[in-house]
């Protein structure tokens, strides 16, 4: 079963025959309460799974925005990486608290091993979320010329720096500046 992966940009795999094929061949069929779809709104991570513990069920969803820029590879690799995170959540074997431990270590090793896919641990499709951070930033004060931001916030979402941030607090405290907005996406044209 080596060698799954198509790189041919022309063929777009149906996502849920994937799961299907994959659920049987790599996780002994018992992601049957987990449910995968795209997302057009996912900007900053490929994938992401679910867990509604009340429910008794997973849901994942791969980030289309991010992985039609990508070979095929990517995206059976990112949806393999969430089904072992709805297999160990649904099976109660999801121990790890930073969600990529032992465990996932076991099984991601294992199918790359039976299939010559490549899961990691983490995605490297920095440009791919660079190109959705349209709204623009950039600090009137002195951090403006500090590496290695030089004052500028890029977002996907227009939501201005703001107390909310984790790190706004901080930036206040080493430099005091405002935010003003240099740049958004263009206005559709009705």
């Amino acid at each position: 079963n080596k060698n799954l992966v198509n790189n041919d940009p022309e063929v777009h795999p149906d996502l849920h025959q994937l799961f299907l094929k994959y659920n049987a061949t790599y996780f002994w069929g018992q992601l049957h309460m987990v449910e995968v779809k795209w997302s057009i709104r996912m900007r900053l991570c490929a994938g992401v799974c679910s867990y509604h513990s009340r429910e008794g069920f997973c849901s994942i969803r791969l980030s289309e925005p991010l992985l039609k820029f990508r070979p095929v590879s990517d995206m059976i690799n990112t949806l393999l990486h969430e089904m072992i995170h709805a297999y160990l959540f649904v099976t109660q074997n999801n121990r790890d608290r930073d969600g990529h431990g032992p465990e996932f270590h076991k099984h991601m090793d294992r199918i790359n091993q039976a299939s010559g896919s490549q899961i990691t641990v983490y995605h490297t499709f920095h440009d791919e979320v660079d190109f959705y951070r349209t709204h623009i930033w950039r600090c009137q004060g002195p951090c403006r010329d500090r590496p290695p931001y030089f004052g500028y916030v890029k977002r996907s979402m227009n939501r201005a720096p703001q107390p909310a941030d984790s790190w706004f607090k901080d930036h206040q405290a080493s430099c005091g500046g405002t935010y003003i907005k240099i740049s958004e996406p263009s206005k559709p044209t009705k």
